[in-house]
Parts: structure tokens; sequence; C-alpha cells
């Protein structure tokens, strides 16, 4: 990645999360992909549900798919999407994972793609970081530490609507 894409990455992410930790500290590399930023944000005691953030950047010639993750702490990781229609968002699970077109890069955020890390053994707690291995088809598997951060300090879900029917 040149320096000037990376600076701009670096901003963006910054940005997004609203934390000013820089990205570069958190970034994974393999061959073909870059993970940068890896993080979570805290659970409250008793939720059984987390989430993880990151931006994935394909480096190869074809599209390669996020297609599963694992974590010591959660029974189970799926791959989701949020939308918002009509003013509620909505999350549905991504069955076939998600798709990372060559030389491109998504992100999963708020609002958009995310891992719903499910059945969590406890909360997850601010400055903890959590083991988590994330599979491609395409491109292996890469062993990475999500960095539980906070969003904005008291963002709630059920403030904005969230239905969770299509989980």
């Amino acid at each position: 990645m040149n320096p000037l894409k990376k600076l701009a990455a670096s901003a963006l992410i910054a940005c997004s999360t609203l934390i000013v930790t820089p990205a570069a500290a958190h970034d994974h590399s393999s061959d073909s992909v870059t993970i940068n930023h890896p993080w979570s944000r805290p659970t409250p005691p008793g939720v059984p549900m987390g989430v993880g953030y990151m931006v994935i950047t394909n480096h190869s010639d074809s599209d390669i798919t996020l297609t599963s993750a694992t974590t010591p702490r959660a029974k189970n990781v799926s791959i989701h999407e949020s939308t918002m229609t009509d003013g509620t968002m909505s999350m549905r699970p991504l069955k076939d994972g998600l798709t990372i077109p060559a030389g491109e890069t998504v992100e999963l955020k708020p609002h958009s793609y995310h891992m719903m890390l499910e059945k969590l053994d406890g909360p997850l707690k601010e400055g903890e970081r959590v083991p988590l291995t994330v599979s491609f088809d395409g491109a292996g598997t890469m062993d990475l530490m999500l960095h539980v951060e906070p969003l904005d300090g008291d963002m709630k879900m059920e403030e904005h609507g969230m239905d969770h029917s299509g989980h």
C-alpha cells in the first residue's frame, strides 16, 4: 500500500471509530490480505453478544470471501450486514460470507458489515484483547486480536430501532 493510501485509510479509520489511536498499531498482513484496526466494544454484564469490526484489503488479482471466524471467547462468530430501511435498522447473517473484490477494501463497521460474537463466555472489557481467527476462501486464515475500545461512550442499540428478526 502506498504511503498516501495508508495515510488516507488511517484517517478514515480514526474518523469512523471516533478514536485517536493510530491504525498502524493494529495491522495484520498476509501475501494477499491486510486487516487494519480489528476492534470490538465493551459489553455489559449478562449480554451474550459482542461485535467485531475491521478494515480488510484484498491485494490479490482475485476476489476473496471472508467465510468464517472463531474465538475462544464465543461459541459462534457469524458475519452480518446491517441496513437501514424506512427508519428501522435490521441485521441479517451473510450465509455465503463477505466478498472482498480484487484490489478493493471493505470496512466492517457499526451499522454496516460486522461480525457477531455469539454466546460470549463473559463481558468484553475496555482495554482487553480478544483472539480471533478469520478464514477466507482464496486467502487462507489469519490470527489477530480484537482490541476492545469504546465507540462513543454511551450509544445503546435500542435507541436506534435495531431489528434482530433476520438473525
